[in-house]
Protein backbone atom coordinates (compact mmCIF):
# COMPACT_ATOMS: atom_id res chain seq x y z
CA UNK A 1 0.00 0.00 0.00
CA UNK A 2 3.09 2.35 1.11
CA UNK A 3 4.47 1.50 -2.07
CA UNK A 4 1.83 2.44 -4.33
CA UNK A 5 1.04 5.90 -2.64
CA UNK A 6 4.54 6.29 -3.23
CA UNK A 7 4.28 5.88 -6.80
CA UNK A 8 1.50 7.65 -7.19
CA UNK A 9 2.96 10.54 -5.83
CA UNK A 10 5.93 10.41 -7.27
CA UNK A 11 3.62 10.50 -10.68
CA UNK A 12 2.46 13.70 -9.66
CA UNK A 13 5.44 15.35 -8.70
CA UNK A 14 6.26 14.50 -12.26
CA UNK A 15 3.08 15.13 -14.09
CA UNK A 16 3.09 18.99 -12.30
CA UNK A 17 7.10 19.32 -12.75
CA UNK A 18 6.32 18.55 -16.21
CA UNK A 19 3.79 21.61 -16.40
CA UNK A 20 5.60 23.61 -14.97
CA UNK A 21 8.82 22.82 -16.70
CA UNK A 22 6.67 23.37 -19.92
CA UNK A 23 4.55 26.69 -18.88
CA UNK A 24 7.90 28.32 -18.31
CA UNK A 25 9.95 27.27 -21.43
CA UNK A 26 6.72 29.05 -22.71
CA UNK A 27 6.96 32.24 -20.87
CA UNK A 28 10.45 32.77 -21.88
CA UNK A 29 9.63 31.74 -25.78
CA UNK A 30 7.34 34.46 -25.60
CA UNK A 31 9.65 37.10 -23.92
CA UNK A 32 12.67 36.49 -26.23
CA UNK A 33 9.78 36.70 -29.15
CA UNK A 34 8.55 40.03 -28.33
CA UNK A 35 11.97 41.47 -26.82
CA UNK A 36 12.96 40.29 -30.47
CA UNK A 37 10.39 42.43 -32.34
CA UNK A 38 12.09 45.25 -30.83
CA UNK A 39 15.41 44.65 -33.06
CA UNK A 40 15.17 45.60 -36.62
CA UNK A 41 17.67 43.02 -37.88
CA UNK A 42 15.45 40.60 -36.85
CA UNK A 43 14.43 38.12 -39.26
CA UNK A 44 10.99 37.30 -40.50
CA UNK A 45 11.61 33.46 -40.67
CA UNK A 46 12.93 33.65 -37.33
CA UNK A 47 9.78 35.18 -36.13
CA UNK A 48 7.69 32.65 -37.87
CA UNK A 49 10.29 29.68 -36.23
CA UNK A 50 10.15 30.68 -32.90
CA UNK A 51 6.29 31.05 -33.27
CA UNK A 52 5.90 27.30 -34.54
CA UNK A 53 7.80 26.52 -31.19
CA UNK A 54 5.55 28.23 -29.15
CA UNK A 55 2.31 26.51 -30.69
CA UNK A 56 4.76 23.05 -30.87
CA UNK A 57 4.84 23.44 -27.16
CA UNK A 58 1.45 24.20 -26.30
CA UNK A 59 0.11 21.50 -28.46
CA UNK A 60 2.03 19.10 -26.47
CA UNK A 61 0.96 20.53 -23.26
CA UNK A 62 -3.08 20.26 -24.81
CA UNK A 63 -2.56 16.57 -25.74
CA UNK A 64 -0.98 15.80 -21.78
CA UNK A 65 -3.69 18.18 -19.96
CA UNK A 66 -6.27 19.00 -21.99
CA UNK A 67 -8.26 21.70 -19.36
CA UNK A 68 -4.99 23.05 -17.59
CA UNK A 69 -3.05 25.20 -20.58
CA UNK A 70 -6.20 27.22 -21.53
CA UNK A 71 -6.89 27.80 -17.89
CA UNK A 72 -3.67 29.10 -17.49
CA UNK A 73 -4.11 31.68 -19.97
CA UNK A 74 -7.63 32.29 -19.65
CA UNK A 75 -8.66 32.05 -16.43
CA UNK A 76 -6.15 33.94 -14.07
CA UNK A 77 -6.79 37.39 -13.35
CA UNK A 78 -4.99 38.95 -10.63
CA UNK A 79 -6.21 40.58 -7.86
CA UNK A 80 -10.07 39.61 -9.65
CA UNK A 81 -12.16 37.94 -6.80
CA UNK A 82 -13.06 34.24 -7.51
CA UNK A 83 -16.11 32.56 -7.55
CA UNK A 84 -16.64 29.58 -6.29
CA UNK A 85 -19.91 28.20 -7.84
CA UNK A 86 -21.35 25.06 -6.18
CA UNK A 87 -23.79 23.11 -8.46
CA UNK A 88 -25.65 19.69 -7.69
CA UNK A 89 -26.35 17.06 -10.55
CA UNK A 90 -28.07 14.06 -10.76
CA UNK A 91 -28.25 11.21 -13.30
CA UNK A 92 -31.05 11.65 -16.38
CA UNK A 93 -30.90 11.92 -20.14
CA UNK A 94 -30.50 15.52 -20.43
CA UNK A 95 -27.78 15.97 -17.47
CA UNK A 96 -24.83 16.04 -19.85
CA UNK A 97 -26.81 18.49 -22.52
CA UNK A 98 -27.35 20.72 -19.28
CA UNK A 99 -24.02 20.56 -17.90
CA UNK A 100 -22.61 21.29 -21.52
CA UNK A 101 -24.81 24.62 -21.92
CA UNK A 102 -23.68 25.95 -18.17
CA UNK A 103 -20.26 24.88 -18.75
CA UNK A 104 -19.33 26.75 -22.07
CA UNK A 105 -20.91 29.75 -20.27
CA UNK A 106 -18.30 29.43 -17.69
CA UNK A 107 -16.02 29.15 -20.08
CA UNK A 108 -16.38 33.06 -20.23
CA UNK A 109 -16.09 33.65 -16.45
CA UNK A 110 -12.68 34.13 -15.60
CA UNK A 111 -11.41 33.46 -11.87
CA UNK A 112 -14.58 31.00 -11.81
CA UNK A 113 -14.12 27.63 -9.87
CA UNK A 114 -16.62 25.12 -10.24
CA UNK A 115 -17.95 22.91 -7.57
CA UNK A 116 -19.82 20.25 -9.43
CA UNK A 117 -21.54 17.67 -6.66
CA UNK A 118 -23.27 14.50 -7.69
CA UNK A 119 -26.37 13.27 -5.93
CA UNK A 120 -24.93 9.74 -6.22
CA UNK A 121 -22.81 7.13 -4.41
CA UNK A 122 -19.81 7.28 -6.45
CA UNK A 123 -18.46 9.77 -8.84
CA UNK A 124 -19.76 8.92 -12.45
CA UNK A 125 -18.35 8.45 -15.77
CA UNK A 126 -20.19 10.06 -17.51
CA UNK A 127 -19.40 13.37 -15.29
CA UNK A 128 -15.78 12.33 -14.38
CA UNK A 129 -14.94 12.55 -18.33
CA UNK A 130 -17.29 15.72 -18.83
CA UNK A 131 -15.28 17.90 -16.23
CA UNK A 132 -12.05 16.68 -17.46
CA UNK A 133 -12.55 17.91 -20.83
CA UNK A 134 -14.60 20.80 -19.85
CA UNK A 135 -11.47 23.53 -19.87
CA UNK A 136 -13.20 24.81 -16.86
CA UNK A 137 -10.63 24.94 -13.12
CA UNK A 138 -13.27 22.51 -10.80
CA UNK A 139 -13.52 20.34 -7.96
CA UNK A 140 -15.67 16.96 -8.44
CA UNK A 141 -17.63 15.66 -5.57
CA UNK A 142 -20.56 13.00 -4.94
CA UNK A 143 -23.09 13.28 -1.96
CA UNK A 144 -25.94 10.70 -1.86
CA UNK A 145 -29.42 12.41 -0.96
CA UNK A 146 -31.29 10.77 1.98
CA UNK A 147 -33.73 8.02 0.72
CA UNK A 148 -35.99 9.43 3.37
CA UNK A 149 -35.98 13.05 1.14
CA UNK A 150 -35.40 11.70 -2.43
CA UNK A 151 -37.89 12.67 -4.77
CA UNK A 152 -39.65 9.39 -6.79
CA UNK A 153 -40.32 9.65 -10.50
CA UNK A 154 -43.29 10.62 -10.40
CA UNK A 155 -43.70 13.17 -6.80
CA UNK A 156 -44.14 16.74 -8.19
CA UNK A 157 -40.30 18.80 -7.94
CA UNK A 158 -41.80 20.91 -5.18
CA UNK A 159 -42.39 18.18 -3.05
CA UNK A 160 -39.05 17.97 -0.98
CA UNK A 161 -36.16 20.09 -0.70
CA UNK A 162 -33.65 19.21 -3.49
CA UNK A 163 -30.20 19.49 -3.58
CA UNK A 164 -29.48 20.07 -0.25
CA UNK A 165 -26.83 17.32 0.44
CA UNK A 166 -24.91 18.00 -2.33
CA UNK A 167 -24.81 22.06 -1.70
CA UNK A 168 -23.53 21.18 1.88
CA UNK A 169 -20.68 19.17 0.48
CA UNK A 170 -19.75 22.10 -1.55
CA UNK A 171 -19.67 24.20 1.06
CA UNK A 172 -17.91 21.76 3.62
CA UNK A 173 -15.04 21.46 0.20
CA UNK A 174 -15.09 25.27 0.79
CA UNK A 175 -14.25 25.46 4.15
CA UNK A 176 -11.48 22.87 4.30
CA UNK A 177 -9.97 23.63 0.52
CA UNK A 178 -10.05 27.47 0.52
CA UNK A 179 -8.07 30.15 2.76
CA UNK A 180 -10.54 32.03 5.08
CA UNK A 181 -8.51 35.38 3.93
CA UNK A 182 -9.22 34.58 0.05
CA UNK A 183 -11.09 37.24 -1.87
CA UNK A 184 -14.28 35.82 -3.53
CA UNK A 185 -17.52 34.93 -3.44
CA UNK A 186 -20.00 31.85 -2.61
CA UNK A 187 -22.67 31.22 -5.81
CA UNK A 188 -25.31 28.42 -5.66
CA UNK A 189 -26.14 27.32 -9.38
CA UNK A 190 -28.29 24.79 -10.76
CA UNK A 191 -27.22 22.80 -13.38
CA UNK A 192 -30.28 23.72 -15.55
CA UNK A 193 -30.69 27.73 -15.36
CA UNK A 194 -29.60 30.16 -17.71
CA UNK A 195 -27.07 33.10 -16.92
CA UNK A 196 -26.13 35.76 -18.26
CA UNK A 197 -22.18 36.66 -18.00
CA UNK A 198 -22.82 40.07 -16.39
CA UNK A 199 -24.58 38.12 -13.47
CA UNK A 200 -20.69 37.42 -12.63
CA UNK A 201 -19.59 40.81 -13.04
CA UNK A 202 -21.89 41.98 -11.03
CA UNK A 203 -21.71 39.48 -7.89
CA UNK A 204 -17.44 40.09 -7.38
CA UNK A 205 -18.06 43.61 -5.89
CA UNK A 206 -20.51 42.42 -3.52
CA UNK A 207 -19.77 43.25 0.31
CA UNK A 208 -21.35 40.95 2.05
CA UNK A 209 -24.39 39.84 0.79
CA UNK A 210 -26.49 40.27 -2.35
CA UNK A 211 -29.91 39.87 -4.09
CA UNK A 212 -31.05 40.14 -8.03
CA UNK A 213 -34.80 39.17 -9.22
CA UNK A 214 -34.93 35.65 -11.22
CA UNK A 215 -37.05 35.09 -14.24
CA UNK A 216 -39.58 32.29 -14.71
CA UNK A 217 -39.88 31.33 -11.27
CA UNK A 218 -42.33 31.03 -8.77
CA UNK A 219 -45.44 31.08 -11.51
CA UNK A 220 -44.25 34.41 -11.91
CA UNK A 221 -42.41 36.79 -15.32
CA UNK A 222 -39.84 36.84 -11.99
CA UNK A 223 -39.53 36.96 -8.45
CA UNK A 224 -37.36 38.31 -5.46
CA UNK A 225 -36.28 41.74 -5.34
CA UNK A 226 -38.97 44.11 -6.52
CA UNK A 227 -37.37 47.16 -6.35
CA UNK A 228 -34.59 49.05 -5.00
CA UNK A 229 -32.75 52.20 -4.55
CA UNK A 230 -29.44 53.30 -4.00
CA UNK A 231 -28.29 49.51 -3.38
CA UNK A 232 -31.05 48.81 -0.80
CA UNK A 233 -33.93 46.55 -1.56
CA UNK A 234 -37.41 48.40 -0.98
CA UNK A 235 -39.85 45.59 -2.03
CA UNK A 236 -40.24 42.04 -2.77
CA UNK A 237 -42.14 40.69 -5.38
CA UNK A 238 -43.37 37.28 -5.07
CA UNK A 239 -47.04 35.58 -4.97
CA UNK A 240 -46.27 32.79 -2.69
CA UNK A 241 -46.06 32.94 0.89
CA UNK A 242 -44.20 36.51 1.37
CA UNK A 243 -44.04 36.30 4.86
CA UNK A 244 -40.76 34.32 3.96
CA UNK A 245 -37.58 35.88 5.72
CA UNK A 246 -36.16 35.93 1.92
CA UNK A 247 -38.44 35.11 -0.61
CA UNK A 248 -35.82 34.16 -3.46
CA UNK A 249 -35.06 31.72 -5.58
CA UNK A 250 -32.04 30.11 -4.98
CA UNK A 251 -30.16 31.79 -8.29
CA UNK A 252 -31.37 35.13 -6.84
CA UNK A 253 -28.31 35.82 -4.33
CA UNK A 254 -25.15 35.39 -3.52
CA UNK A 255 -22.62 36.01 -0.43
CA UNK A 256 -19.30 37.47 0.29
CA UNK A 257 -16.79 34.59 1.60
CA UNK A 258 -15.34 36.20 4.21
CA UNK A 259 -19.33 36.54 5.50
CA UNK A 260 -19.89 32.73 5.06
CA UNK A 261 -16.64 31.62 6.94
CA UNK A 262 -17.84 33.62 9.59
CA UNK A 263 -20.45 31.03 9.99
CA UNK A 264 -19.14 27.35 10.64
CA UNK A 265 -22.55 26.32 10.85
CA UNK A 266 -24.24 27.73 7.51
CA UNK A 267 -25.72 25.38 6.05
CA UNK A 268 -28.79 24.00 4.34
CA UNK A 269 -31.69 21.36 5.79
CA UNK A 270 -33.65 18.92 4.84
CA UNK A 271 -36.08 19.70 7.61
CA UNK A 272 -37.62 23.09 6.65
CA UNK A 273 -40.72 23.86 5.73
CA UNK A 274 -41.11 23.48 1.44
CA UNK A 275 -40.08 26.73 -0.02
CA UNK A 276 -37.44 27.89 2.93
CA UNK A 277 -34.35 26.69 1.60
CA UNK A 278 -33.13 29.70 0.73
CA UNK A 279 -34.54 31.77 3.87
CA UNK A 280 -32.80 28.66 6.17
CA UNK A 281 -29.30 29.44 4.92
CA UNK A 282 -29.57 32.91 4.41
CA UNK A 283 -30.60 33.71 7.90
CA UNK A 284 -28.26 31.18 8.86
CA UNK A 285 -25.72 33.81 8.27
CA UNK A 286 -27.51 36.09 10.54
CA UNK A 287 -28.94 38.43 7.60
CA UNK A 288 -31.66 39.94 7.12
CA UNK A 289 -33.68 41.56 4.67
CA UNK A 290 -32.17 44.97 5.11
CA UNK A 291 -28.63 43.53 5.36
CA UNK A 292 -28.73 42.36 1.63
CA UNK A 293 -27.64 44.45 -1.06
CA UNK A 294 -29.83 45.20 -4.27
CA UNK A 295 -28.12 44.43 -6.95
CA UNK A 296 -28.06 44.25 -11.11
CA UNK A 297 -29.07 48.15 -11.85
CA UNK A 298 -31.10 48.45 -8.78
CA UNK A 299 -32.62 45.03 -8.88
CA UNK A 300 -34.26 45.91 -12.84
CA UNK A 301 -32.51 43.75 -14.97
CA UNK A 302 -33.30 39.79 -15.03
CA UNK A 303 -29.52 38.06 -15.79
CA UNK A 304 -30.77 34.61 -14.34
CA UNK A 305 -33.65 32.46 -15.72
CA UNK A 306 -35.00 29.72 -13.93
CA UNK A 307 -35.39 27.60 -17.10
CA UNK A 308 -36.03 23.55 -16.52
CA UNK A 309 -34.94 21.22 -19.56
CA UNK A 310 -38.11 19.52 -20.86
CA UNK A 311 -38.15 15.73 -19.42
CA UNK A 312 -37.21 13.29 -22.03
CA UNK A 313 -39.00 10.22 -21.98
CA UNK A 314 -37.55 8.36 -24.87
CA UNK A 315 -41.35 6.43 -25.78
CA UNK A 316 -39.39 5.33 -29.23
CA UNK A 317 -35.87 4.09 -27.81
CA UNK A 318 -38.09 2.00 -25.47
CA UNK A 319 -39.95 0.77 -28.08
CA UNK A 320 -36.99 0.07 -29.78
CA UNK A 321 -35.30 -2.08 -27.20
CA UNK A 322 -38.27 -4.12 -27.26
CA UNK A 323 -38.60 -5.08 -30.79
CA UNK A 324 -34.70 -6.14 -30.01
CA UNK A 325 -33.44 -3.23 -32.19
CA UNK A 326 -31.64 -1.44 -29.22
CA UNK A 327 -29.42 1.83 -30.25
CA UNK A 328 -25.66 1.66 -29.71
CA UNK A 329 -24.69 1.51 -26.07
CA UNK A 330 -21.20 3.24 -26.35
CA UNK A 331 -22.91 6.11 -27.63
CA UNK A 332 -22.85 8.32 -24.76
CA UNK A 333 -26.18 11.23 -24.66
Amino acid sequence: MKLKLVYSLRLLFIANLFVFTMWSLLLVLKKDAHSNVEHSNLKNSDDKDTEKRINKLKKSLKNRYPSQLDYIEAYIVKDLPVIYAVTPTYTRWTQKADLTRLAQTLLHVPNLHWIVVEDAERKTPLVTKFLKYSGLQYTHLNSKTDANYKLKADDPNWLLPRGVAQRNAGLSWIRKNVPPSTSGVLYLMDDDNTYSLKLFEEMRTIATAAVWPVGLTGGLKFEGPGSCSGGKVLSWYTAWKPERPFPIDMAGFAVNLKLFFQHKNAEFSNKVPRGYLESHFLTSLDLTRDDVEGKVEDCSEILVWHTRTEKATLKQEAKLISMGNPSNPDIEV
